[in-house]
């Protein structure tokens, strides 16, 4: 009899290999060249049981997006059959923002349902009033852009055309027929394999193979979480909105089996895209736990089951509709991974790291070609990641909620009326310390013709990602627009203009906090062995 970790191995596989058929077949560089995209595979539950190693804030977040879409199928009487497939992008249902279109499709199995396949891929430009679609400006979410509720995209294996048509009309960029018929293709892939892993093996196999896989997943994270010291920690950062700053508090609980965090003292939500939806919420608070259970343990529910997270309804981390939340997915997202590790330093001073860049810095450009044609480009430059407890930090990658590539500037400049001048690494924008924080970026770029909206939706302009004992913060965010007469222009951290033929836009992304030597003394003292736990169950 095959061994269940075979099965288990071989359905992870199949999500990346989702990956690759959707990256390989998309014709949007956000896709095609950053692979700003995800996949997993969920039994017929709905349960996560494997996913691939792609974007941490999508990842977490189709715990939450299977579960809310699955749920409003069965509230509406709607049925999924062999050969349909739904298409959904309403933030409060798929769990992020509008620019994740999520595509979930069923598995069957000689007229059984064995799971779904389920993918998400950020869309440059999903409709609204500014090219990419986060508008900083927003005030609800109908001017962010097209809300797609659960509707069929796929019916009995054909391409609902008029729908289609509907969906590329709103969103602008001539790339969305290519990128959604990619996810559509991605589906198909997972489809396939998953109905050959079952015709191999056999149903009960498969089944039995992911149920003993969600439970190891579960007992490697509490034997992970049983050395841990129990206990309460609390922290808070911010996010700036203007000249206030927006908190965001947390109290983590170590409880020996199990993490808890209550986001309880929170900001109210906005009327501002900074919100995060509960899917959001629940992907950022559980991305720092994984960092610090360790590599080994793979991510299915099992290991998403030990983590508790509740933000009360109404606040910034679980905002009422129809407020916007382009931003929360990726800015708030960051600043709940800062203030959970903030939170956890004090209890796992030698796993937790300093504070890293803390913005994905997202870039949306977009106008009119000279023969009338649309375009939009959306991009997110990485920065420094915050010293680690014996290492530097590390420069100009993405961090945290973020796992994307960048784009090459070859293919930027090939697809888009736009020359870059200089892209490179921000040298001395880390923290000092005995550990150094990695280095952000500077990245520029000239407009070549005609006029375009530019929109920046960024943070840790005023606060500085922190250091940690006795480091040195990183240096601030940074955006200026160079006329070409010389003219400079400071920017904030998030805005919306309009710049022209000439302009040269210089982006400096922040660099990670340091650690002082204040680290030696903490890891030299005797450390107590862990309470015994209470059982969480």
């Amino acid at each position: 009899m095959v061994s269940w970790e075979v099965i288990a191995k071989a359905t992870a596989f199949i999500a990346e290999e989702m990956g690759a058929a959707l990256r390989r077949s998309a014709f949007s560089p956000n896709i095609r060249e950053r692979a700003d995209l995800s996949c997993a595979v969920a039994d017929s539950e709905g349960r996560i049981v494997a996913q691939a190693e792609h974007i941490p804030v999508h990842l977490g977040s189709f715990r939450v997006g299977v579960a809310n879409l699955l749920e409003w199928l069965e509230r509406e009487g709607v049925e999924l059959g062999e050969g349909d497939m739904v298409v959904v992008n309403d933030p409060y249902i798929a769990g992020t923002h509008l620019n994740d279109v999520m595509l979930l499709a069923p598995v069957y199995y000689g007229g059984r349902l064995v799971g779904y396949v389920v993918n998400k891929a950020h869309h440059v430009d999903v409709g609204g009033p500014v090219p990419g679609s986060m508008n900083p400006a927003a005030k609800t979410i109908y001017e962010e852009g097209l809300v797609i509720p659960p509707v069929k995209l796929v019916k009995k294996g054909v391409v609902d055309r008029e729908l289609m048509r509907i969906i590329a009309e709103n969103f602008k960029s001539q790339t969305a027929v290519g990128d959604l018929s990619a996810q559509v293709a991605a589906n198909l892939r997972g489809i396939r394999e998953v109905s050959a892993l079952v015709g191999k093996y056999g149903l009960s196999a498969v089944a039995e193979a992911w149920e003993r896989a969600v439970e190891h997943a579960r007992e490697l994270t509490t034997r992970a979480m049983s050395e841990w010291p129990v206990g309460a920690y609390e922290a808070e950062d911010y996010l700036e909105y203007g000249d206030r700053d927006l908190v965001i508090r947390a109290r983590v609980e170590l409880l020996g089996s199990k993490v808890r965090v209550d986001y309880t003292g929170t900001s109210e939500n906005v009327e501002a895209p900074l919100n995060a939806v509960y899917g959001v919420t629940f992907a950022a608070s559980a991305f720092p736990v994984k960092c610090l259970v360790g590599e080994d343990v793979p991510v299915n529910e099992g290991f998403y089951s030990t983590i508790e997270v509740y933000a009360p309804e109404g606040s910034l981390l679980n905002p009422r509709k129809p407020l916007p939340v382009s931003g929360g997915n990726v800015e708030t997202s960051q600043r709940v991974v800062d203030v959970i590790f903030k939170a956890l330093a004090e209890a796992l001073p030698g796993k937790v790291p300093a504070a890293s860049s803390g913005t994905m810095m997202n870039v949306m450009i977009g106008g009119l070609h000279s023969d009338g044609s649309y375009w939009s480009y959306y991009e997110t430059i990485g920065g420094g990641t915050g010293a680690r407890p014996g290492k530097d930090g590390v420069s100009g990658v993405h961090v945290n909620m973020t796992n994307t590539m960048n784009t090459p500037v070859e293919v930027a400049e090939r697809y888009y009326p736009i020359m870059y001048t200089r892209y490179t690494i921000r040298e001395g924008s880390g923290g000092g310390g005995l550990y150094r924080g990695g280095d952000g970026i500077v990245r520029s770029f000239v407009l070549l013709e005609g006029s375009a909206v530019l929109s920046v939706l960024a943070d840790r302009f005023r606060h500085r990602p922190w250091g940690l004992w006795g480091g040195e913060p990183g240096m601030p965010g940074r955006v200026r627009i160079i006329k070409p007469n010389g003219e400079v222009f400071e920017m904030p951290s998030k805005f919306t203009t309009t710049i022209y033929r000439g302009d040269e836009v210089v982006i400096e992304t922040p660099g990670g906090g340091g650690i002082g030597p204040g680290i030696l003394e903490v890891l030299s003292k005797k450390v107590p062995k862990p309470e015994k736990a209470q059982s969480c169950a």
